[in-house]
Formats: C-alpha cells, sequence, structure tokens
C-alpha cells in the first residue's frame, strides 16, 4: 500500500459523520493524576461529602464552594485539608482548575458553572445531568495498588460490575460471584481506625449491599464513593464541640428506615462496641422489632497504636492494659474511672478522646503516683497516610501538644511500652525518631527478650 492511500482521503464526510454519530453517549475512560492539581467543587451536600475524601486520597488541591457543607467537609476545612470559600458560585471560580464538579442544589448554578468550565476548556462533572456534562465519574474501586472504574450508563450496573471485578481481585480469582438474598434490618459495621483497607471483608460487602448509610465522622469516609447513586447517605457529624446529630436522632432514623424496607448499614469508626454506642443503638433497633447484625471492627484503642508500632503489651516489661474514655476530665461528677488506681497501676494507659483534656489527666496522675517521667506517646491520624507520632513524658506532654499543633483524631499511650516502641522506631529508622528515642532519651529501658519457659 502506497503512504498516500493513507490518510484524511481514506475517510469520506459520511464515514466520519457515521463514526461520530457512534460514538454518541460514550465515553473515553482516562486515569487523572490529580496529585498537586487543584479540583474545584461547587456545592456542599451529600454528592460532595463523598467525592472530595477520593480527591484527598490521590492528593488532588481541593477548593470548595458553597455556604453551607456537611459536618464532615466542615471538619476537612477545620484541618485545612480543604480550601472552604463559605459563599455562592461566582464567575471565575473556574479558572487555574483542573477538574470541575458540579453539584450544587440548583440546576441553573450547576449549568452556569459547566459552561464556565467549557467556556474554559475544562472537565466538569454535573452530579446532576449526565448529558450535559464533559465528564463522568466512574463506579470506582481500589484493591491494593489496582483502581477499577467502570461506565456503562447504568450506574447500578456499573457499581455490580465493578464490584465483581474487585471481589476477583481480593480472592484471586476474577470470577463472579454470587449475589445472595437481600439483606434486612440494621447492620452495625465497625469500619476500622480509619485506613479504608481495614474494614473487615463482611463489612464491605454489607456496606455494598446497603440503601441507607448512617456515617459517622471517623468512619472511613473513601468507601462512600463506592456506594450506589441512589444509596441514602446520612451524615451522623458527631464532631467536637461543633454541630451533631444526636444520638436519639440516630436511633430514630435507624429504625425508620429499616421499618420502611430498606437495608441500613451504620457505618461506625473503630468497632461498634468499644465507646462506640453501637449497644444503646442495638437496643433501640431490637425493641423496635428491627433485627440487627453487628460487624466487629478493629478499634483505635489497638490498631492505632499497632499501626505506629506500638504494643500495648510486651513481655517481661507489661502485663495488662487499660482502655480509658476521657470525654469527661477526672474529677468531674460524671466521670466512672478511677485514675488514683490507674496512677499506681504499672499498666499500660490507652487514652481516647483525651487531647483536650490531657493536661488534667497528666496532672491527676502524677499526683497519685505515676513518675512524672513516665513515657508517653501521642498518634494522630493513625492509620491514614497523615499519621504521625510524638513522644514524650507525662511532665511534659501537654506542652508538646500544643507547640507541635495535634488535633483530634488521636491516641495517648501511657507506659513503659513507649520506651519499646520509640526503640523500635529509632531503629527502624522513622523519619523525626533520632530526636526523641536512643539510649537514654526516654526511661522504662527496653529488656531483654525473655527466653520462653
Amino acid at each position: 500500500m502506497k503512504s498516500e492511500d493513507i490518510g484524511p482521503a481514506a475517510t469520506g464526510p459520511s464515514e466520519a459523520g457515521t463514526r461520530q454519530r457512534d460514538g454518541d453517549g460514550q465515553a473515553y475512560l482516562l486515569g487523572l493524576r490529580l496529585r498537586g492539581r487543584r479540583v474545584v467543587v461547587i456545592g456542599g451536600g451529600g454528592v460532595a461529602a463523598r467525592r472530595v475524601p477520593r480527591l484527598l486520597a490521590v492528593g488532588a488541591d481541593v477548593v470548595l464552594i458553597s455556604p453551607a457543607v456537611t459536618p464532615a467537609l466542615e471538619e476537612l476545612a477545620a484541618q485545612r485539608r480543604i480550601e472552604w470559600r463559605r459563599r455562592e458560585y461566582a464567575g471565575g471560580d473556574c479558572a487555574d482548575a483542573w477538574l470541575v464538579i458540579a453539584c450544587a442544589g440548583p440546576a441553573e448554578v450547576n449549568a452556569r458553572v459547566a459552561d464556565e468550565a467549557e467556556a474554559s476548556r475544562v472537565w466538569c462533572a454535573r452530579a446532576d445531568d449526565a448529558a450535559a456534562s464533559t465528564a463522568w465519574t466512574p463506579a470506582a474501586g481500589t484493591v491494593g495498588d489496582t483502581s477499577v472504574g467502570v461506565l456503562s450508563g447504568d450506574p447500578r450496573h456499573s457499581v455490580a460490575i465493578r464490584d465483581t471485578i474487585a471481589a476477583g481481585l481480593q480472592a484471586g480469582t476474577i470470577a463472579a460471584r454470587h449475589y445472595r438474598k437481600r439483606a434486612a434490618g440494621v447492620a452495625l459495621v465497625g469500619g476500622g481506625p480509619g485506613d479504608p483497607g481495614l474494614i473487615t471483608v463482611k463489612g464491605r460487602m454489607l456496606l455494598a449491599e446497603a440503601d441507607v448509610v448512617i456515617t459517622d465522622r471517623l468512619a472511613p469516609r473513601e468507601l462512600l464513593a463506592e456506594l450506589a447513586p441512589d444509596v441514602i447517605v446520612i451524615d451522623a457529624g458527631k464532631v467536637p464541640y461543633r454541630r451533631q446529630m444526636s444520638q436519639d436522632d440516630i436511633n430514630e432514623a435507624l429504625v425508620k428506615h429499616a421499618k420502611d424496607g430498606k437495608f441500613v448499614v451504620r457505618l461506625k469508626g473503630g468497632d461498634p462496641f468499644v465507646f462506640g454506642r453501637g449497644g444503646e443503638e442495638m437496643l433501640a433497633c431490637l425493641r423496635a422489632g428491627v433485627p440487627v447484625t453487628v460487624v466487629p471492627g478493629i478499634s483505635s484503642a489497638i490498631g492505632v497504636p499497632t499501626a505506629a508500632g506500638l504494643p500495648v503489651t510486651h513481655r517481661g516489661t507489661v502485663q495488662d492494659f487499660h482502655v480509658i474514655s476521657v470525654h469527661v476530665p477526672p474529677g468531674d461528677e460524671r466521670s466512672t474511672v478511677d485514675w488514683p488506681a490507674l496512677a499506681r497501676s504499672e499498666g499500660t494507659l490507652v487514652l481516647l478522646m483525651s487531647l483536650d483534656r490531657i493536661g488534667a489527666v497528666t496532672r491527676t496522675l502524677i499526683e497519685h503516683g505515676r513518675p512524672a517521667n513516665c513515657p508517653v506517646s501521642v498518634i494522630a491520624d493513625g492509620t491514614m497516610p497523615t499519621q504521625r507520632t510524638i513522644y514524650s513524658t507525662l511532665e511534659d506532654v501537654e506542652r508538646r501538644l500544643a507547640d507541635e499543633g495535634i488535633r483530634p483524631p488521636a491516641v495517648v499511650v501511657i507506659g513503659g511500652v513507649v520506651a519499646i516502641a520509640a526503640e523500635l522506631a529509632w531503629l527502624g529508622g522513622e523519619p523525626g525518631s533520632q530526636d526523641h528515642t536512643g539510649p537514654g532519651a526516654l526511661p522504662s529501658p527496653v529488656p531483654p527478650l525473655a527466653a520462653d519457659s
């Protein structure tokens, strides 16, 4: 064949027109590498709450424009993980964006956003009108280092295909799984300490079957992006000292949606029954005649220290550990914790919800007998990419927390095992560990490994 036989002349206008019509309604799948690149999200409701965590997971620079947002998005803004412009959309907001997501309530706002993006040649995903979008969000999932995205024009069908591929990858086979009889009632699912990979297989399977999901602030929210578009997501929003959904309201929502014939998943951080109020929710459901399934989760009380290389027990050092919720400080009449006994104990203390009351805790422990130089570790954002660990002592940890700007969520561990964790970090070359570990840096020297008896 001659070279002149190949080229524009080989395809006439009629063929080109036919090919263009054949491609209508289809999309060219492309993986966007958004790390460090601006993504503008217009709207602060449920769609934004689903999309933003996944955008952050891939490193996008997210700018959120909305006069009001969900509690979870408000917390992300407070942590400075996203930039929140608290106002209505205005012309020019799409400037410098690589991707725009239009998910405002009014359709006319989304239309204006899409028009600006089109004029700027920026891809735009409209949550309310797929036909008017230049970009579609696929049914997406991640298994290990593999991302799966499916577009079919039918969101439910796309989600089913994605789930089949993901299950096959997890099991080491791509064979399609069998669909079980539809679940009923309520499932209390422990989502683990934050990393979406730490939810149990059963928990993830039940989440995929949900009609309604009632989620906590500390639940693995990246998983919400994998839900079908028609799933109702309710943000319980238990943000400390900010607006929140009361426990009575949560109980009422669980019962109401279940009695309406929907399968409800209560997605919780950690384990449902470890300071998770899962027992209260189960009682409310059973008293109303609603069946309940409980799926255990990895508690942050153990999972976070473990992820940071901190063993809460260690042979020859400590044989017991105590998990304490410090939602009220020592001395408060509502507290049922025997702080003097804990101070005299040699066991490991694991404190949850304690950052705002850490000064009162450390002073009480020292007053009742714990040495002022007792080792302390604080692990913030445990199991997440932003996980951060500091090592200190009882007398100095309050100042260290203020100096380092540590914010919740964080787990505090007190006891001799902290010195073991510090040595492990030092030996492992953990960044920053050399500042606080090494010979003589912390008390309670690490004992040699005990011989088996």
